[in-house]
């Protein structure tokens, strides 16, 4: 009977630290004194010379902005190279020698075969390349603030991706997420001395450690980014965080995209959440704050499910534990509150804020996509948005 209810005890603590360590860290980087990056000089490797490389699958409806974007940035050592797999490339013309239209011969099927396959046909050997979504568009000085970090010695940065749609009530909900992460998963726990999570795009590395980290590798289906990150991690560097390096990403609209798509983001949480006990453990072994708090931050399940199962042990212990049932709805209170704070410091659209109260309805859909995500890569391997895919 004592080791069921120690057993009790710790699941709930398990999942209840989630609740409160957003706001800890925001603590940390309250007291933290952080070095100042930006009046840094070119010291490092000089200008890095980007590869860009946009990764499209079956659809091509949006490349056209996409490139048309690019070849805005305000900055001049770059090369775009977009992957076509499996796409009807006919009528597609760039018109800018600044631009390689890539036709793999056989379906490729994965981002990283995507990427790599850029890589071996690149023009000439850039220094460093970046990740783009066929859906996203850039901020013109994108390349420049990555450069403020790559000049400071990273080898990894990732940008923030802002809403490019807030057209309906789940881009607004799913915009907030976004806010939330890139608030606590990515400024403030790089700011802690830790790493930024990456984001499958808007994300930039060293041309060797890209390598280094994935070339032996085979990843397909969603995750990739996952695979990189604990890679990068696992050697001890930092993912910098860069908050004005800006792509904007377009949103879930409708019901259908968001149940396939976060049935194949819980698919990938459940498949790769275990390298968080691989890094912890190194961060413990290393001394390393950098891997030990970025090992919990993996560790942590997908928000919708350590809410839910934080609202059920606040009502199961209103009956048998009043106290921890208080204890619950306190560090419920903190989480919002942790929530309010994230998009209160951030540029954050009013109409964002009242689609709040769909909350419900958003996590409601989310425990459908949990129900799918067992048969989830089957289902698709691209996130449709409006007319277009987004390959994963």
């Amino acid at each position: 009977m004592i080791v069921i209810e120690l057993a009790w005890l710790l699941f709930q603590c398990l999942i209840g630290y989630n609740l409160i360590f957003p706001v800890v860290l925001l603590m940390i980087f309250s007291f933290k004194k952080r070095p100042e990056v930006r009046n840094r000089l070119l010291s490092v490797s000089g200008v890095p010379d980007y590869a860009i490389i946009v990764t499209a699958y079956e659809q091509i409806e949006q490349l056209p902005a996409v490139v048309s974007s690019l070849l805005k940035l305000n900055y001049s050592s770059y090369h775009i190279y977009v992957v076509a797999d499996k796409c009807d490339t006919t009528g597609l013309h760039f018109g800018s020698d600044k631009v390689s239209l890539l036709r793999p011969e056989q379906v490729l099927g994965s981002n990283t075969r995507s990427h790599f396959y850029a890589i071996r046909h690149f023009i000439r050997p850039h220094s460093h390349l970046t990740i783009i979504d066929s859906d996203n568009l850039t901020d013109p000085e994108y390349l420049n603030e990555l450069n403020v970090y790559f000049d400071c010695g990273f080898k990894a940065v990732q940008g923030v991706r802002e809403a490019k749609n807030l057209d309906t009530t789940y881009a607004r909900l799913d915009a907030a997420r976004d806010i939330y992460y890139h608030f606590y998963d990515g400024k403030i726990l790089f700011g802690c001395g830790s790493s930024a999570t990456l984001a499958g795009s808007g994300m930039a590395f060293t041309t060797a450690l890209y390598r280094e980290c994935l070339e032996h590798l085979d990843v397909t289906g969603a995750g990739f980014d996952k695979v990189l990150q604990e890679a990068i991690v696992s050697r001890d560097y930092r993912i910098a965080f860069a908050e004005h390096a800006v792509v904007y990403d377009e949103k879930t609209s409708g019901t259908g995209q968001l149940v396939n798509q976060r049935a194949r983001w819980i698919n990938t949480w459940f498949k790769y959440f275990s390298l968080g006990f691989k890094i912890v453990f190194k961060g413990v072994v290393n001394f390393s704050a950098n891997q030990f708090l970025f090992g919990l931050v993996l560790l942590r399940p997908p928000l919708f499910i350590f809410l839910l199962l934080s609202g059920f042990f606040l009502f199961v212990n209103l009956f048998i534990a009043p106290v921890v049932a208080l204890v619950w709805f306190i560090a419920l209170c903190v989480f919002v509150l942790g929530f309010y704070i994230s998009l209160k410091r951030s540029e954050t659209d009013r109409r964002i804020y009242q689609s709040l109260v769909n909350i419900p309805k958003f996590i409601f859909f989310q425990v459908l996509a949990l129900f799918k995500s067992r048969r989830a890569n089957q289902i698709s391997v691209a996130t449709r948005h409006g007319h277009s895919e987004q390959h994963e």
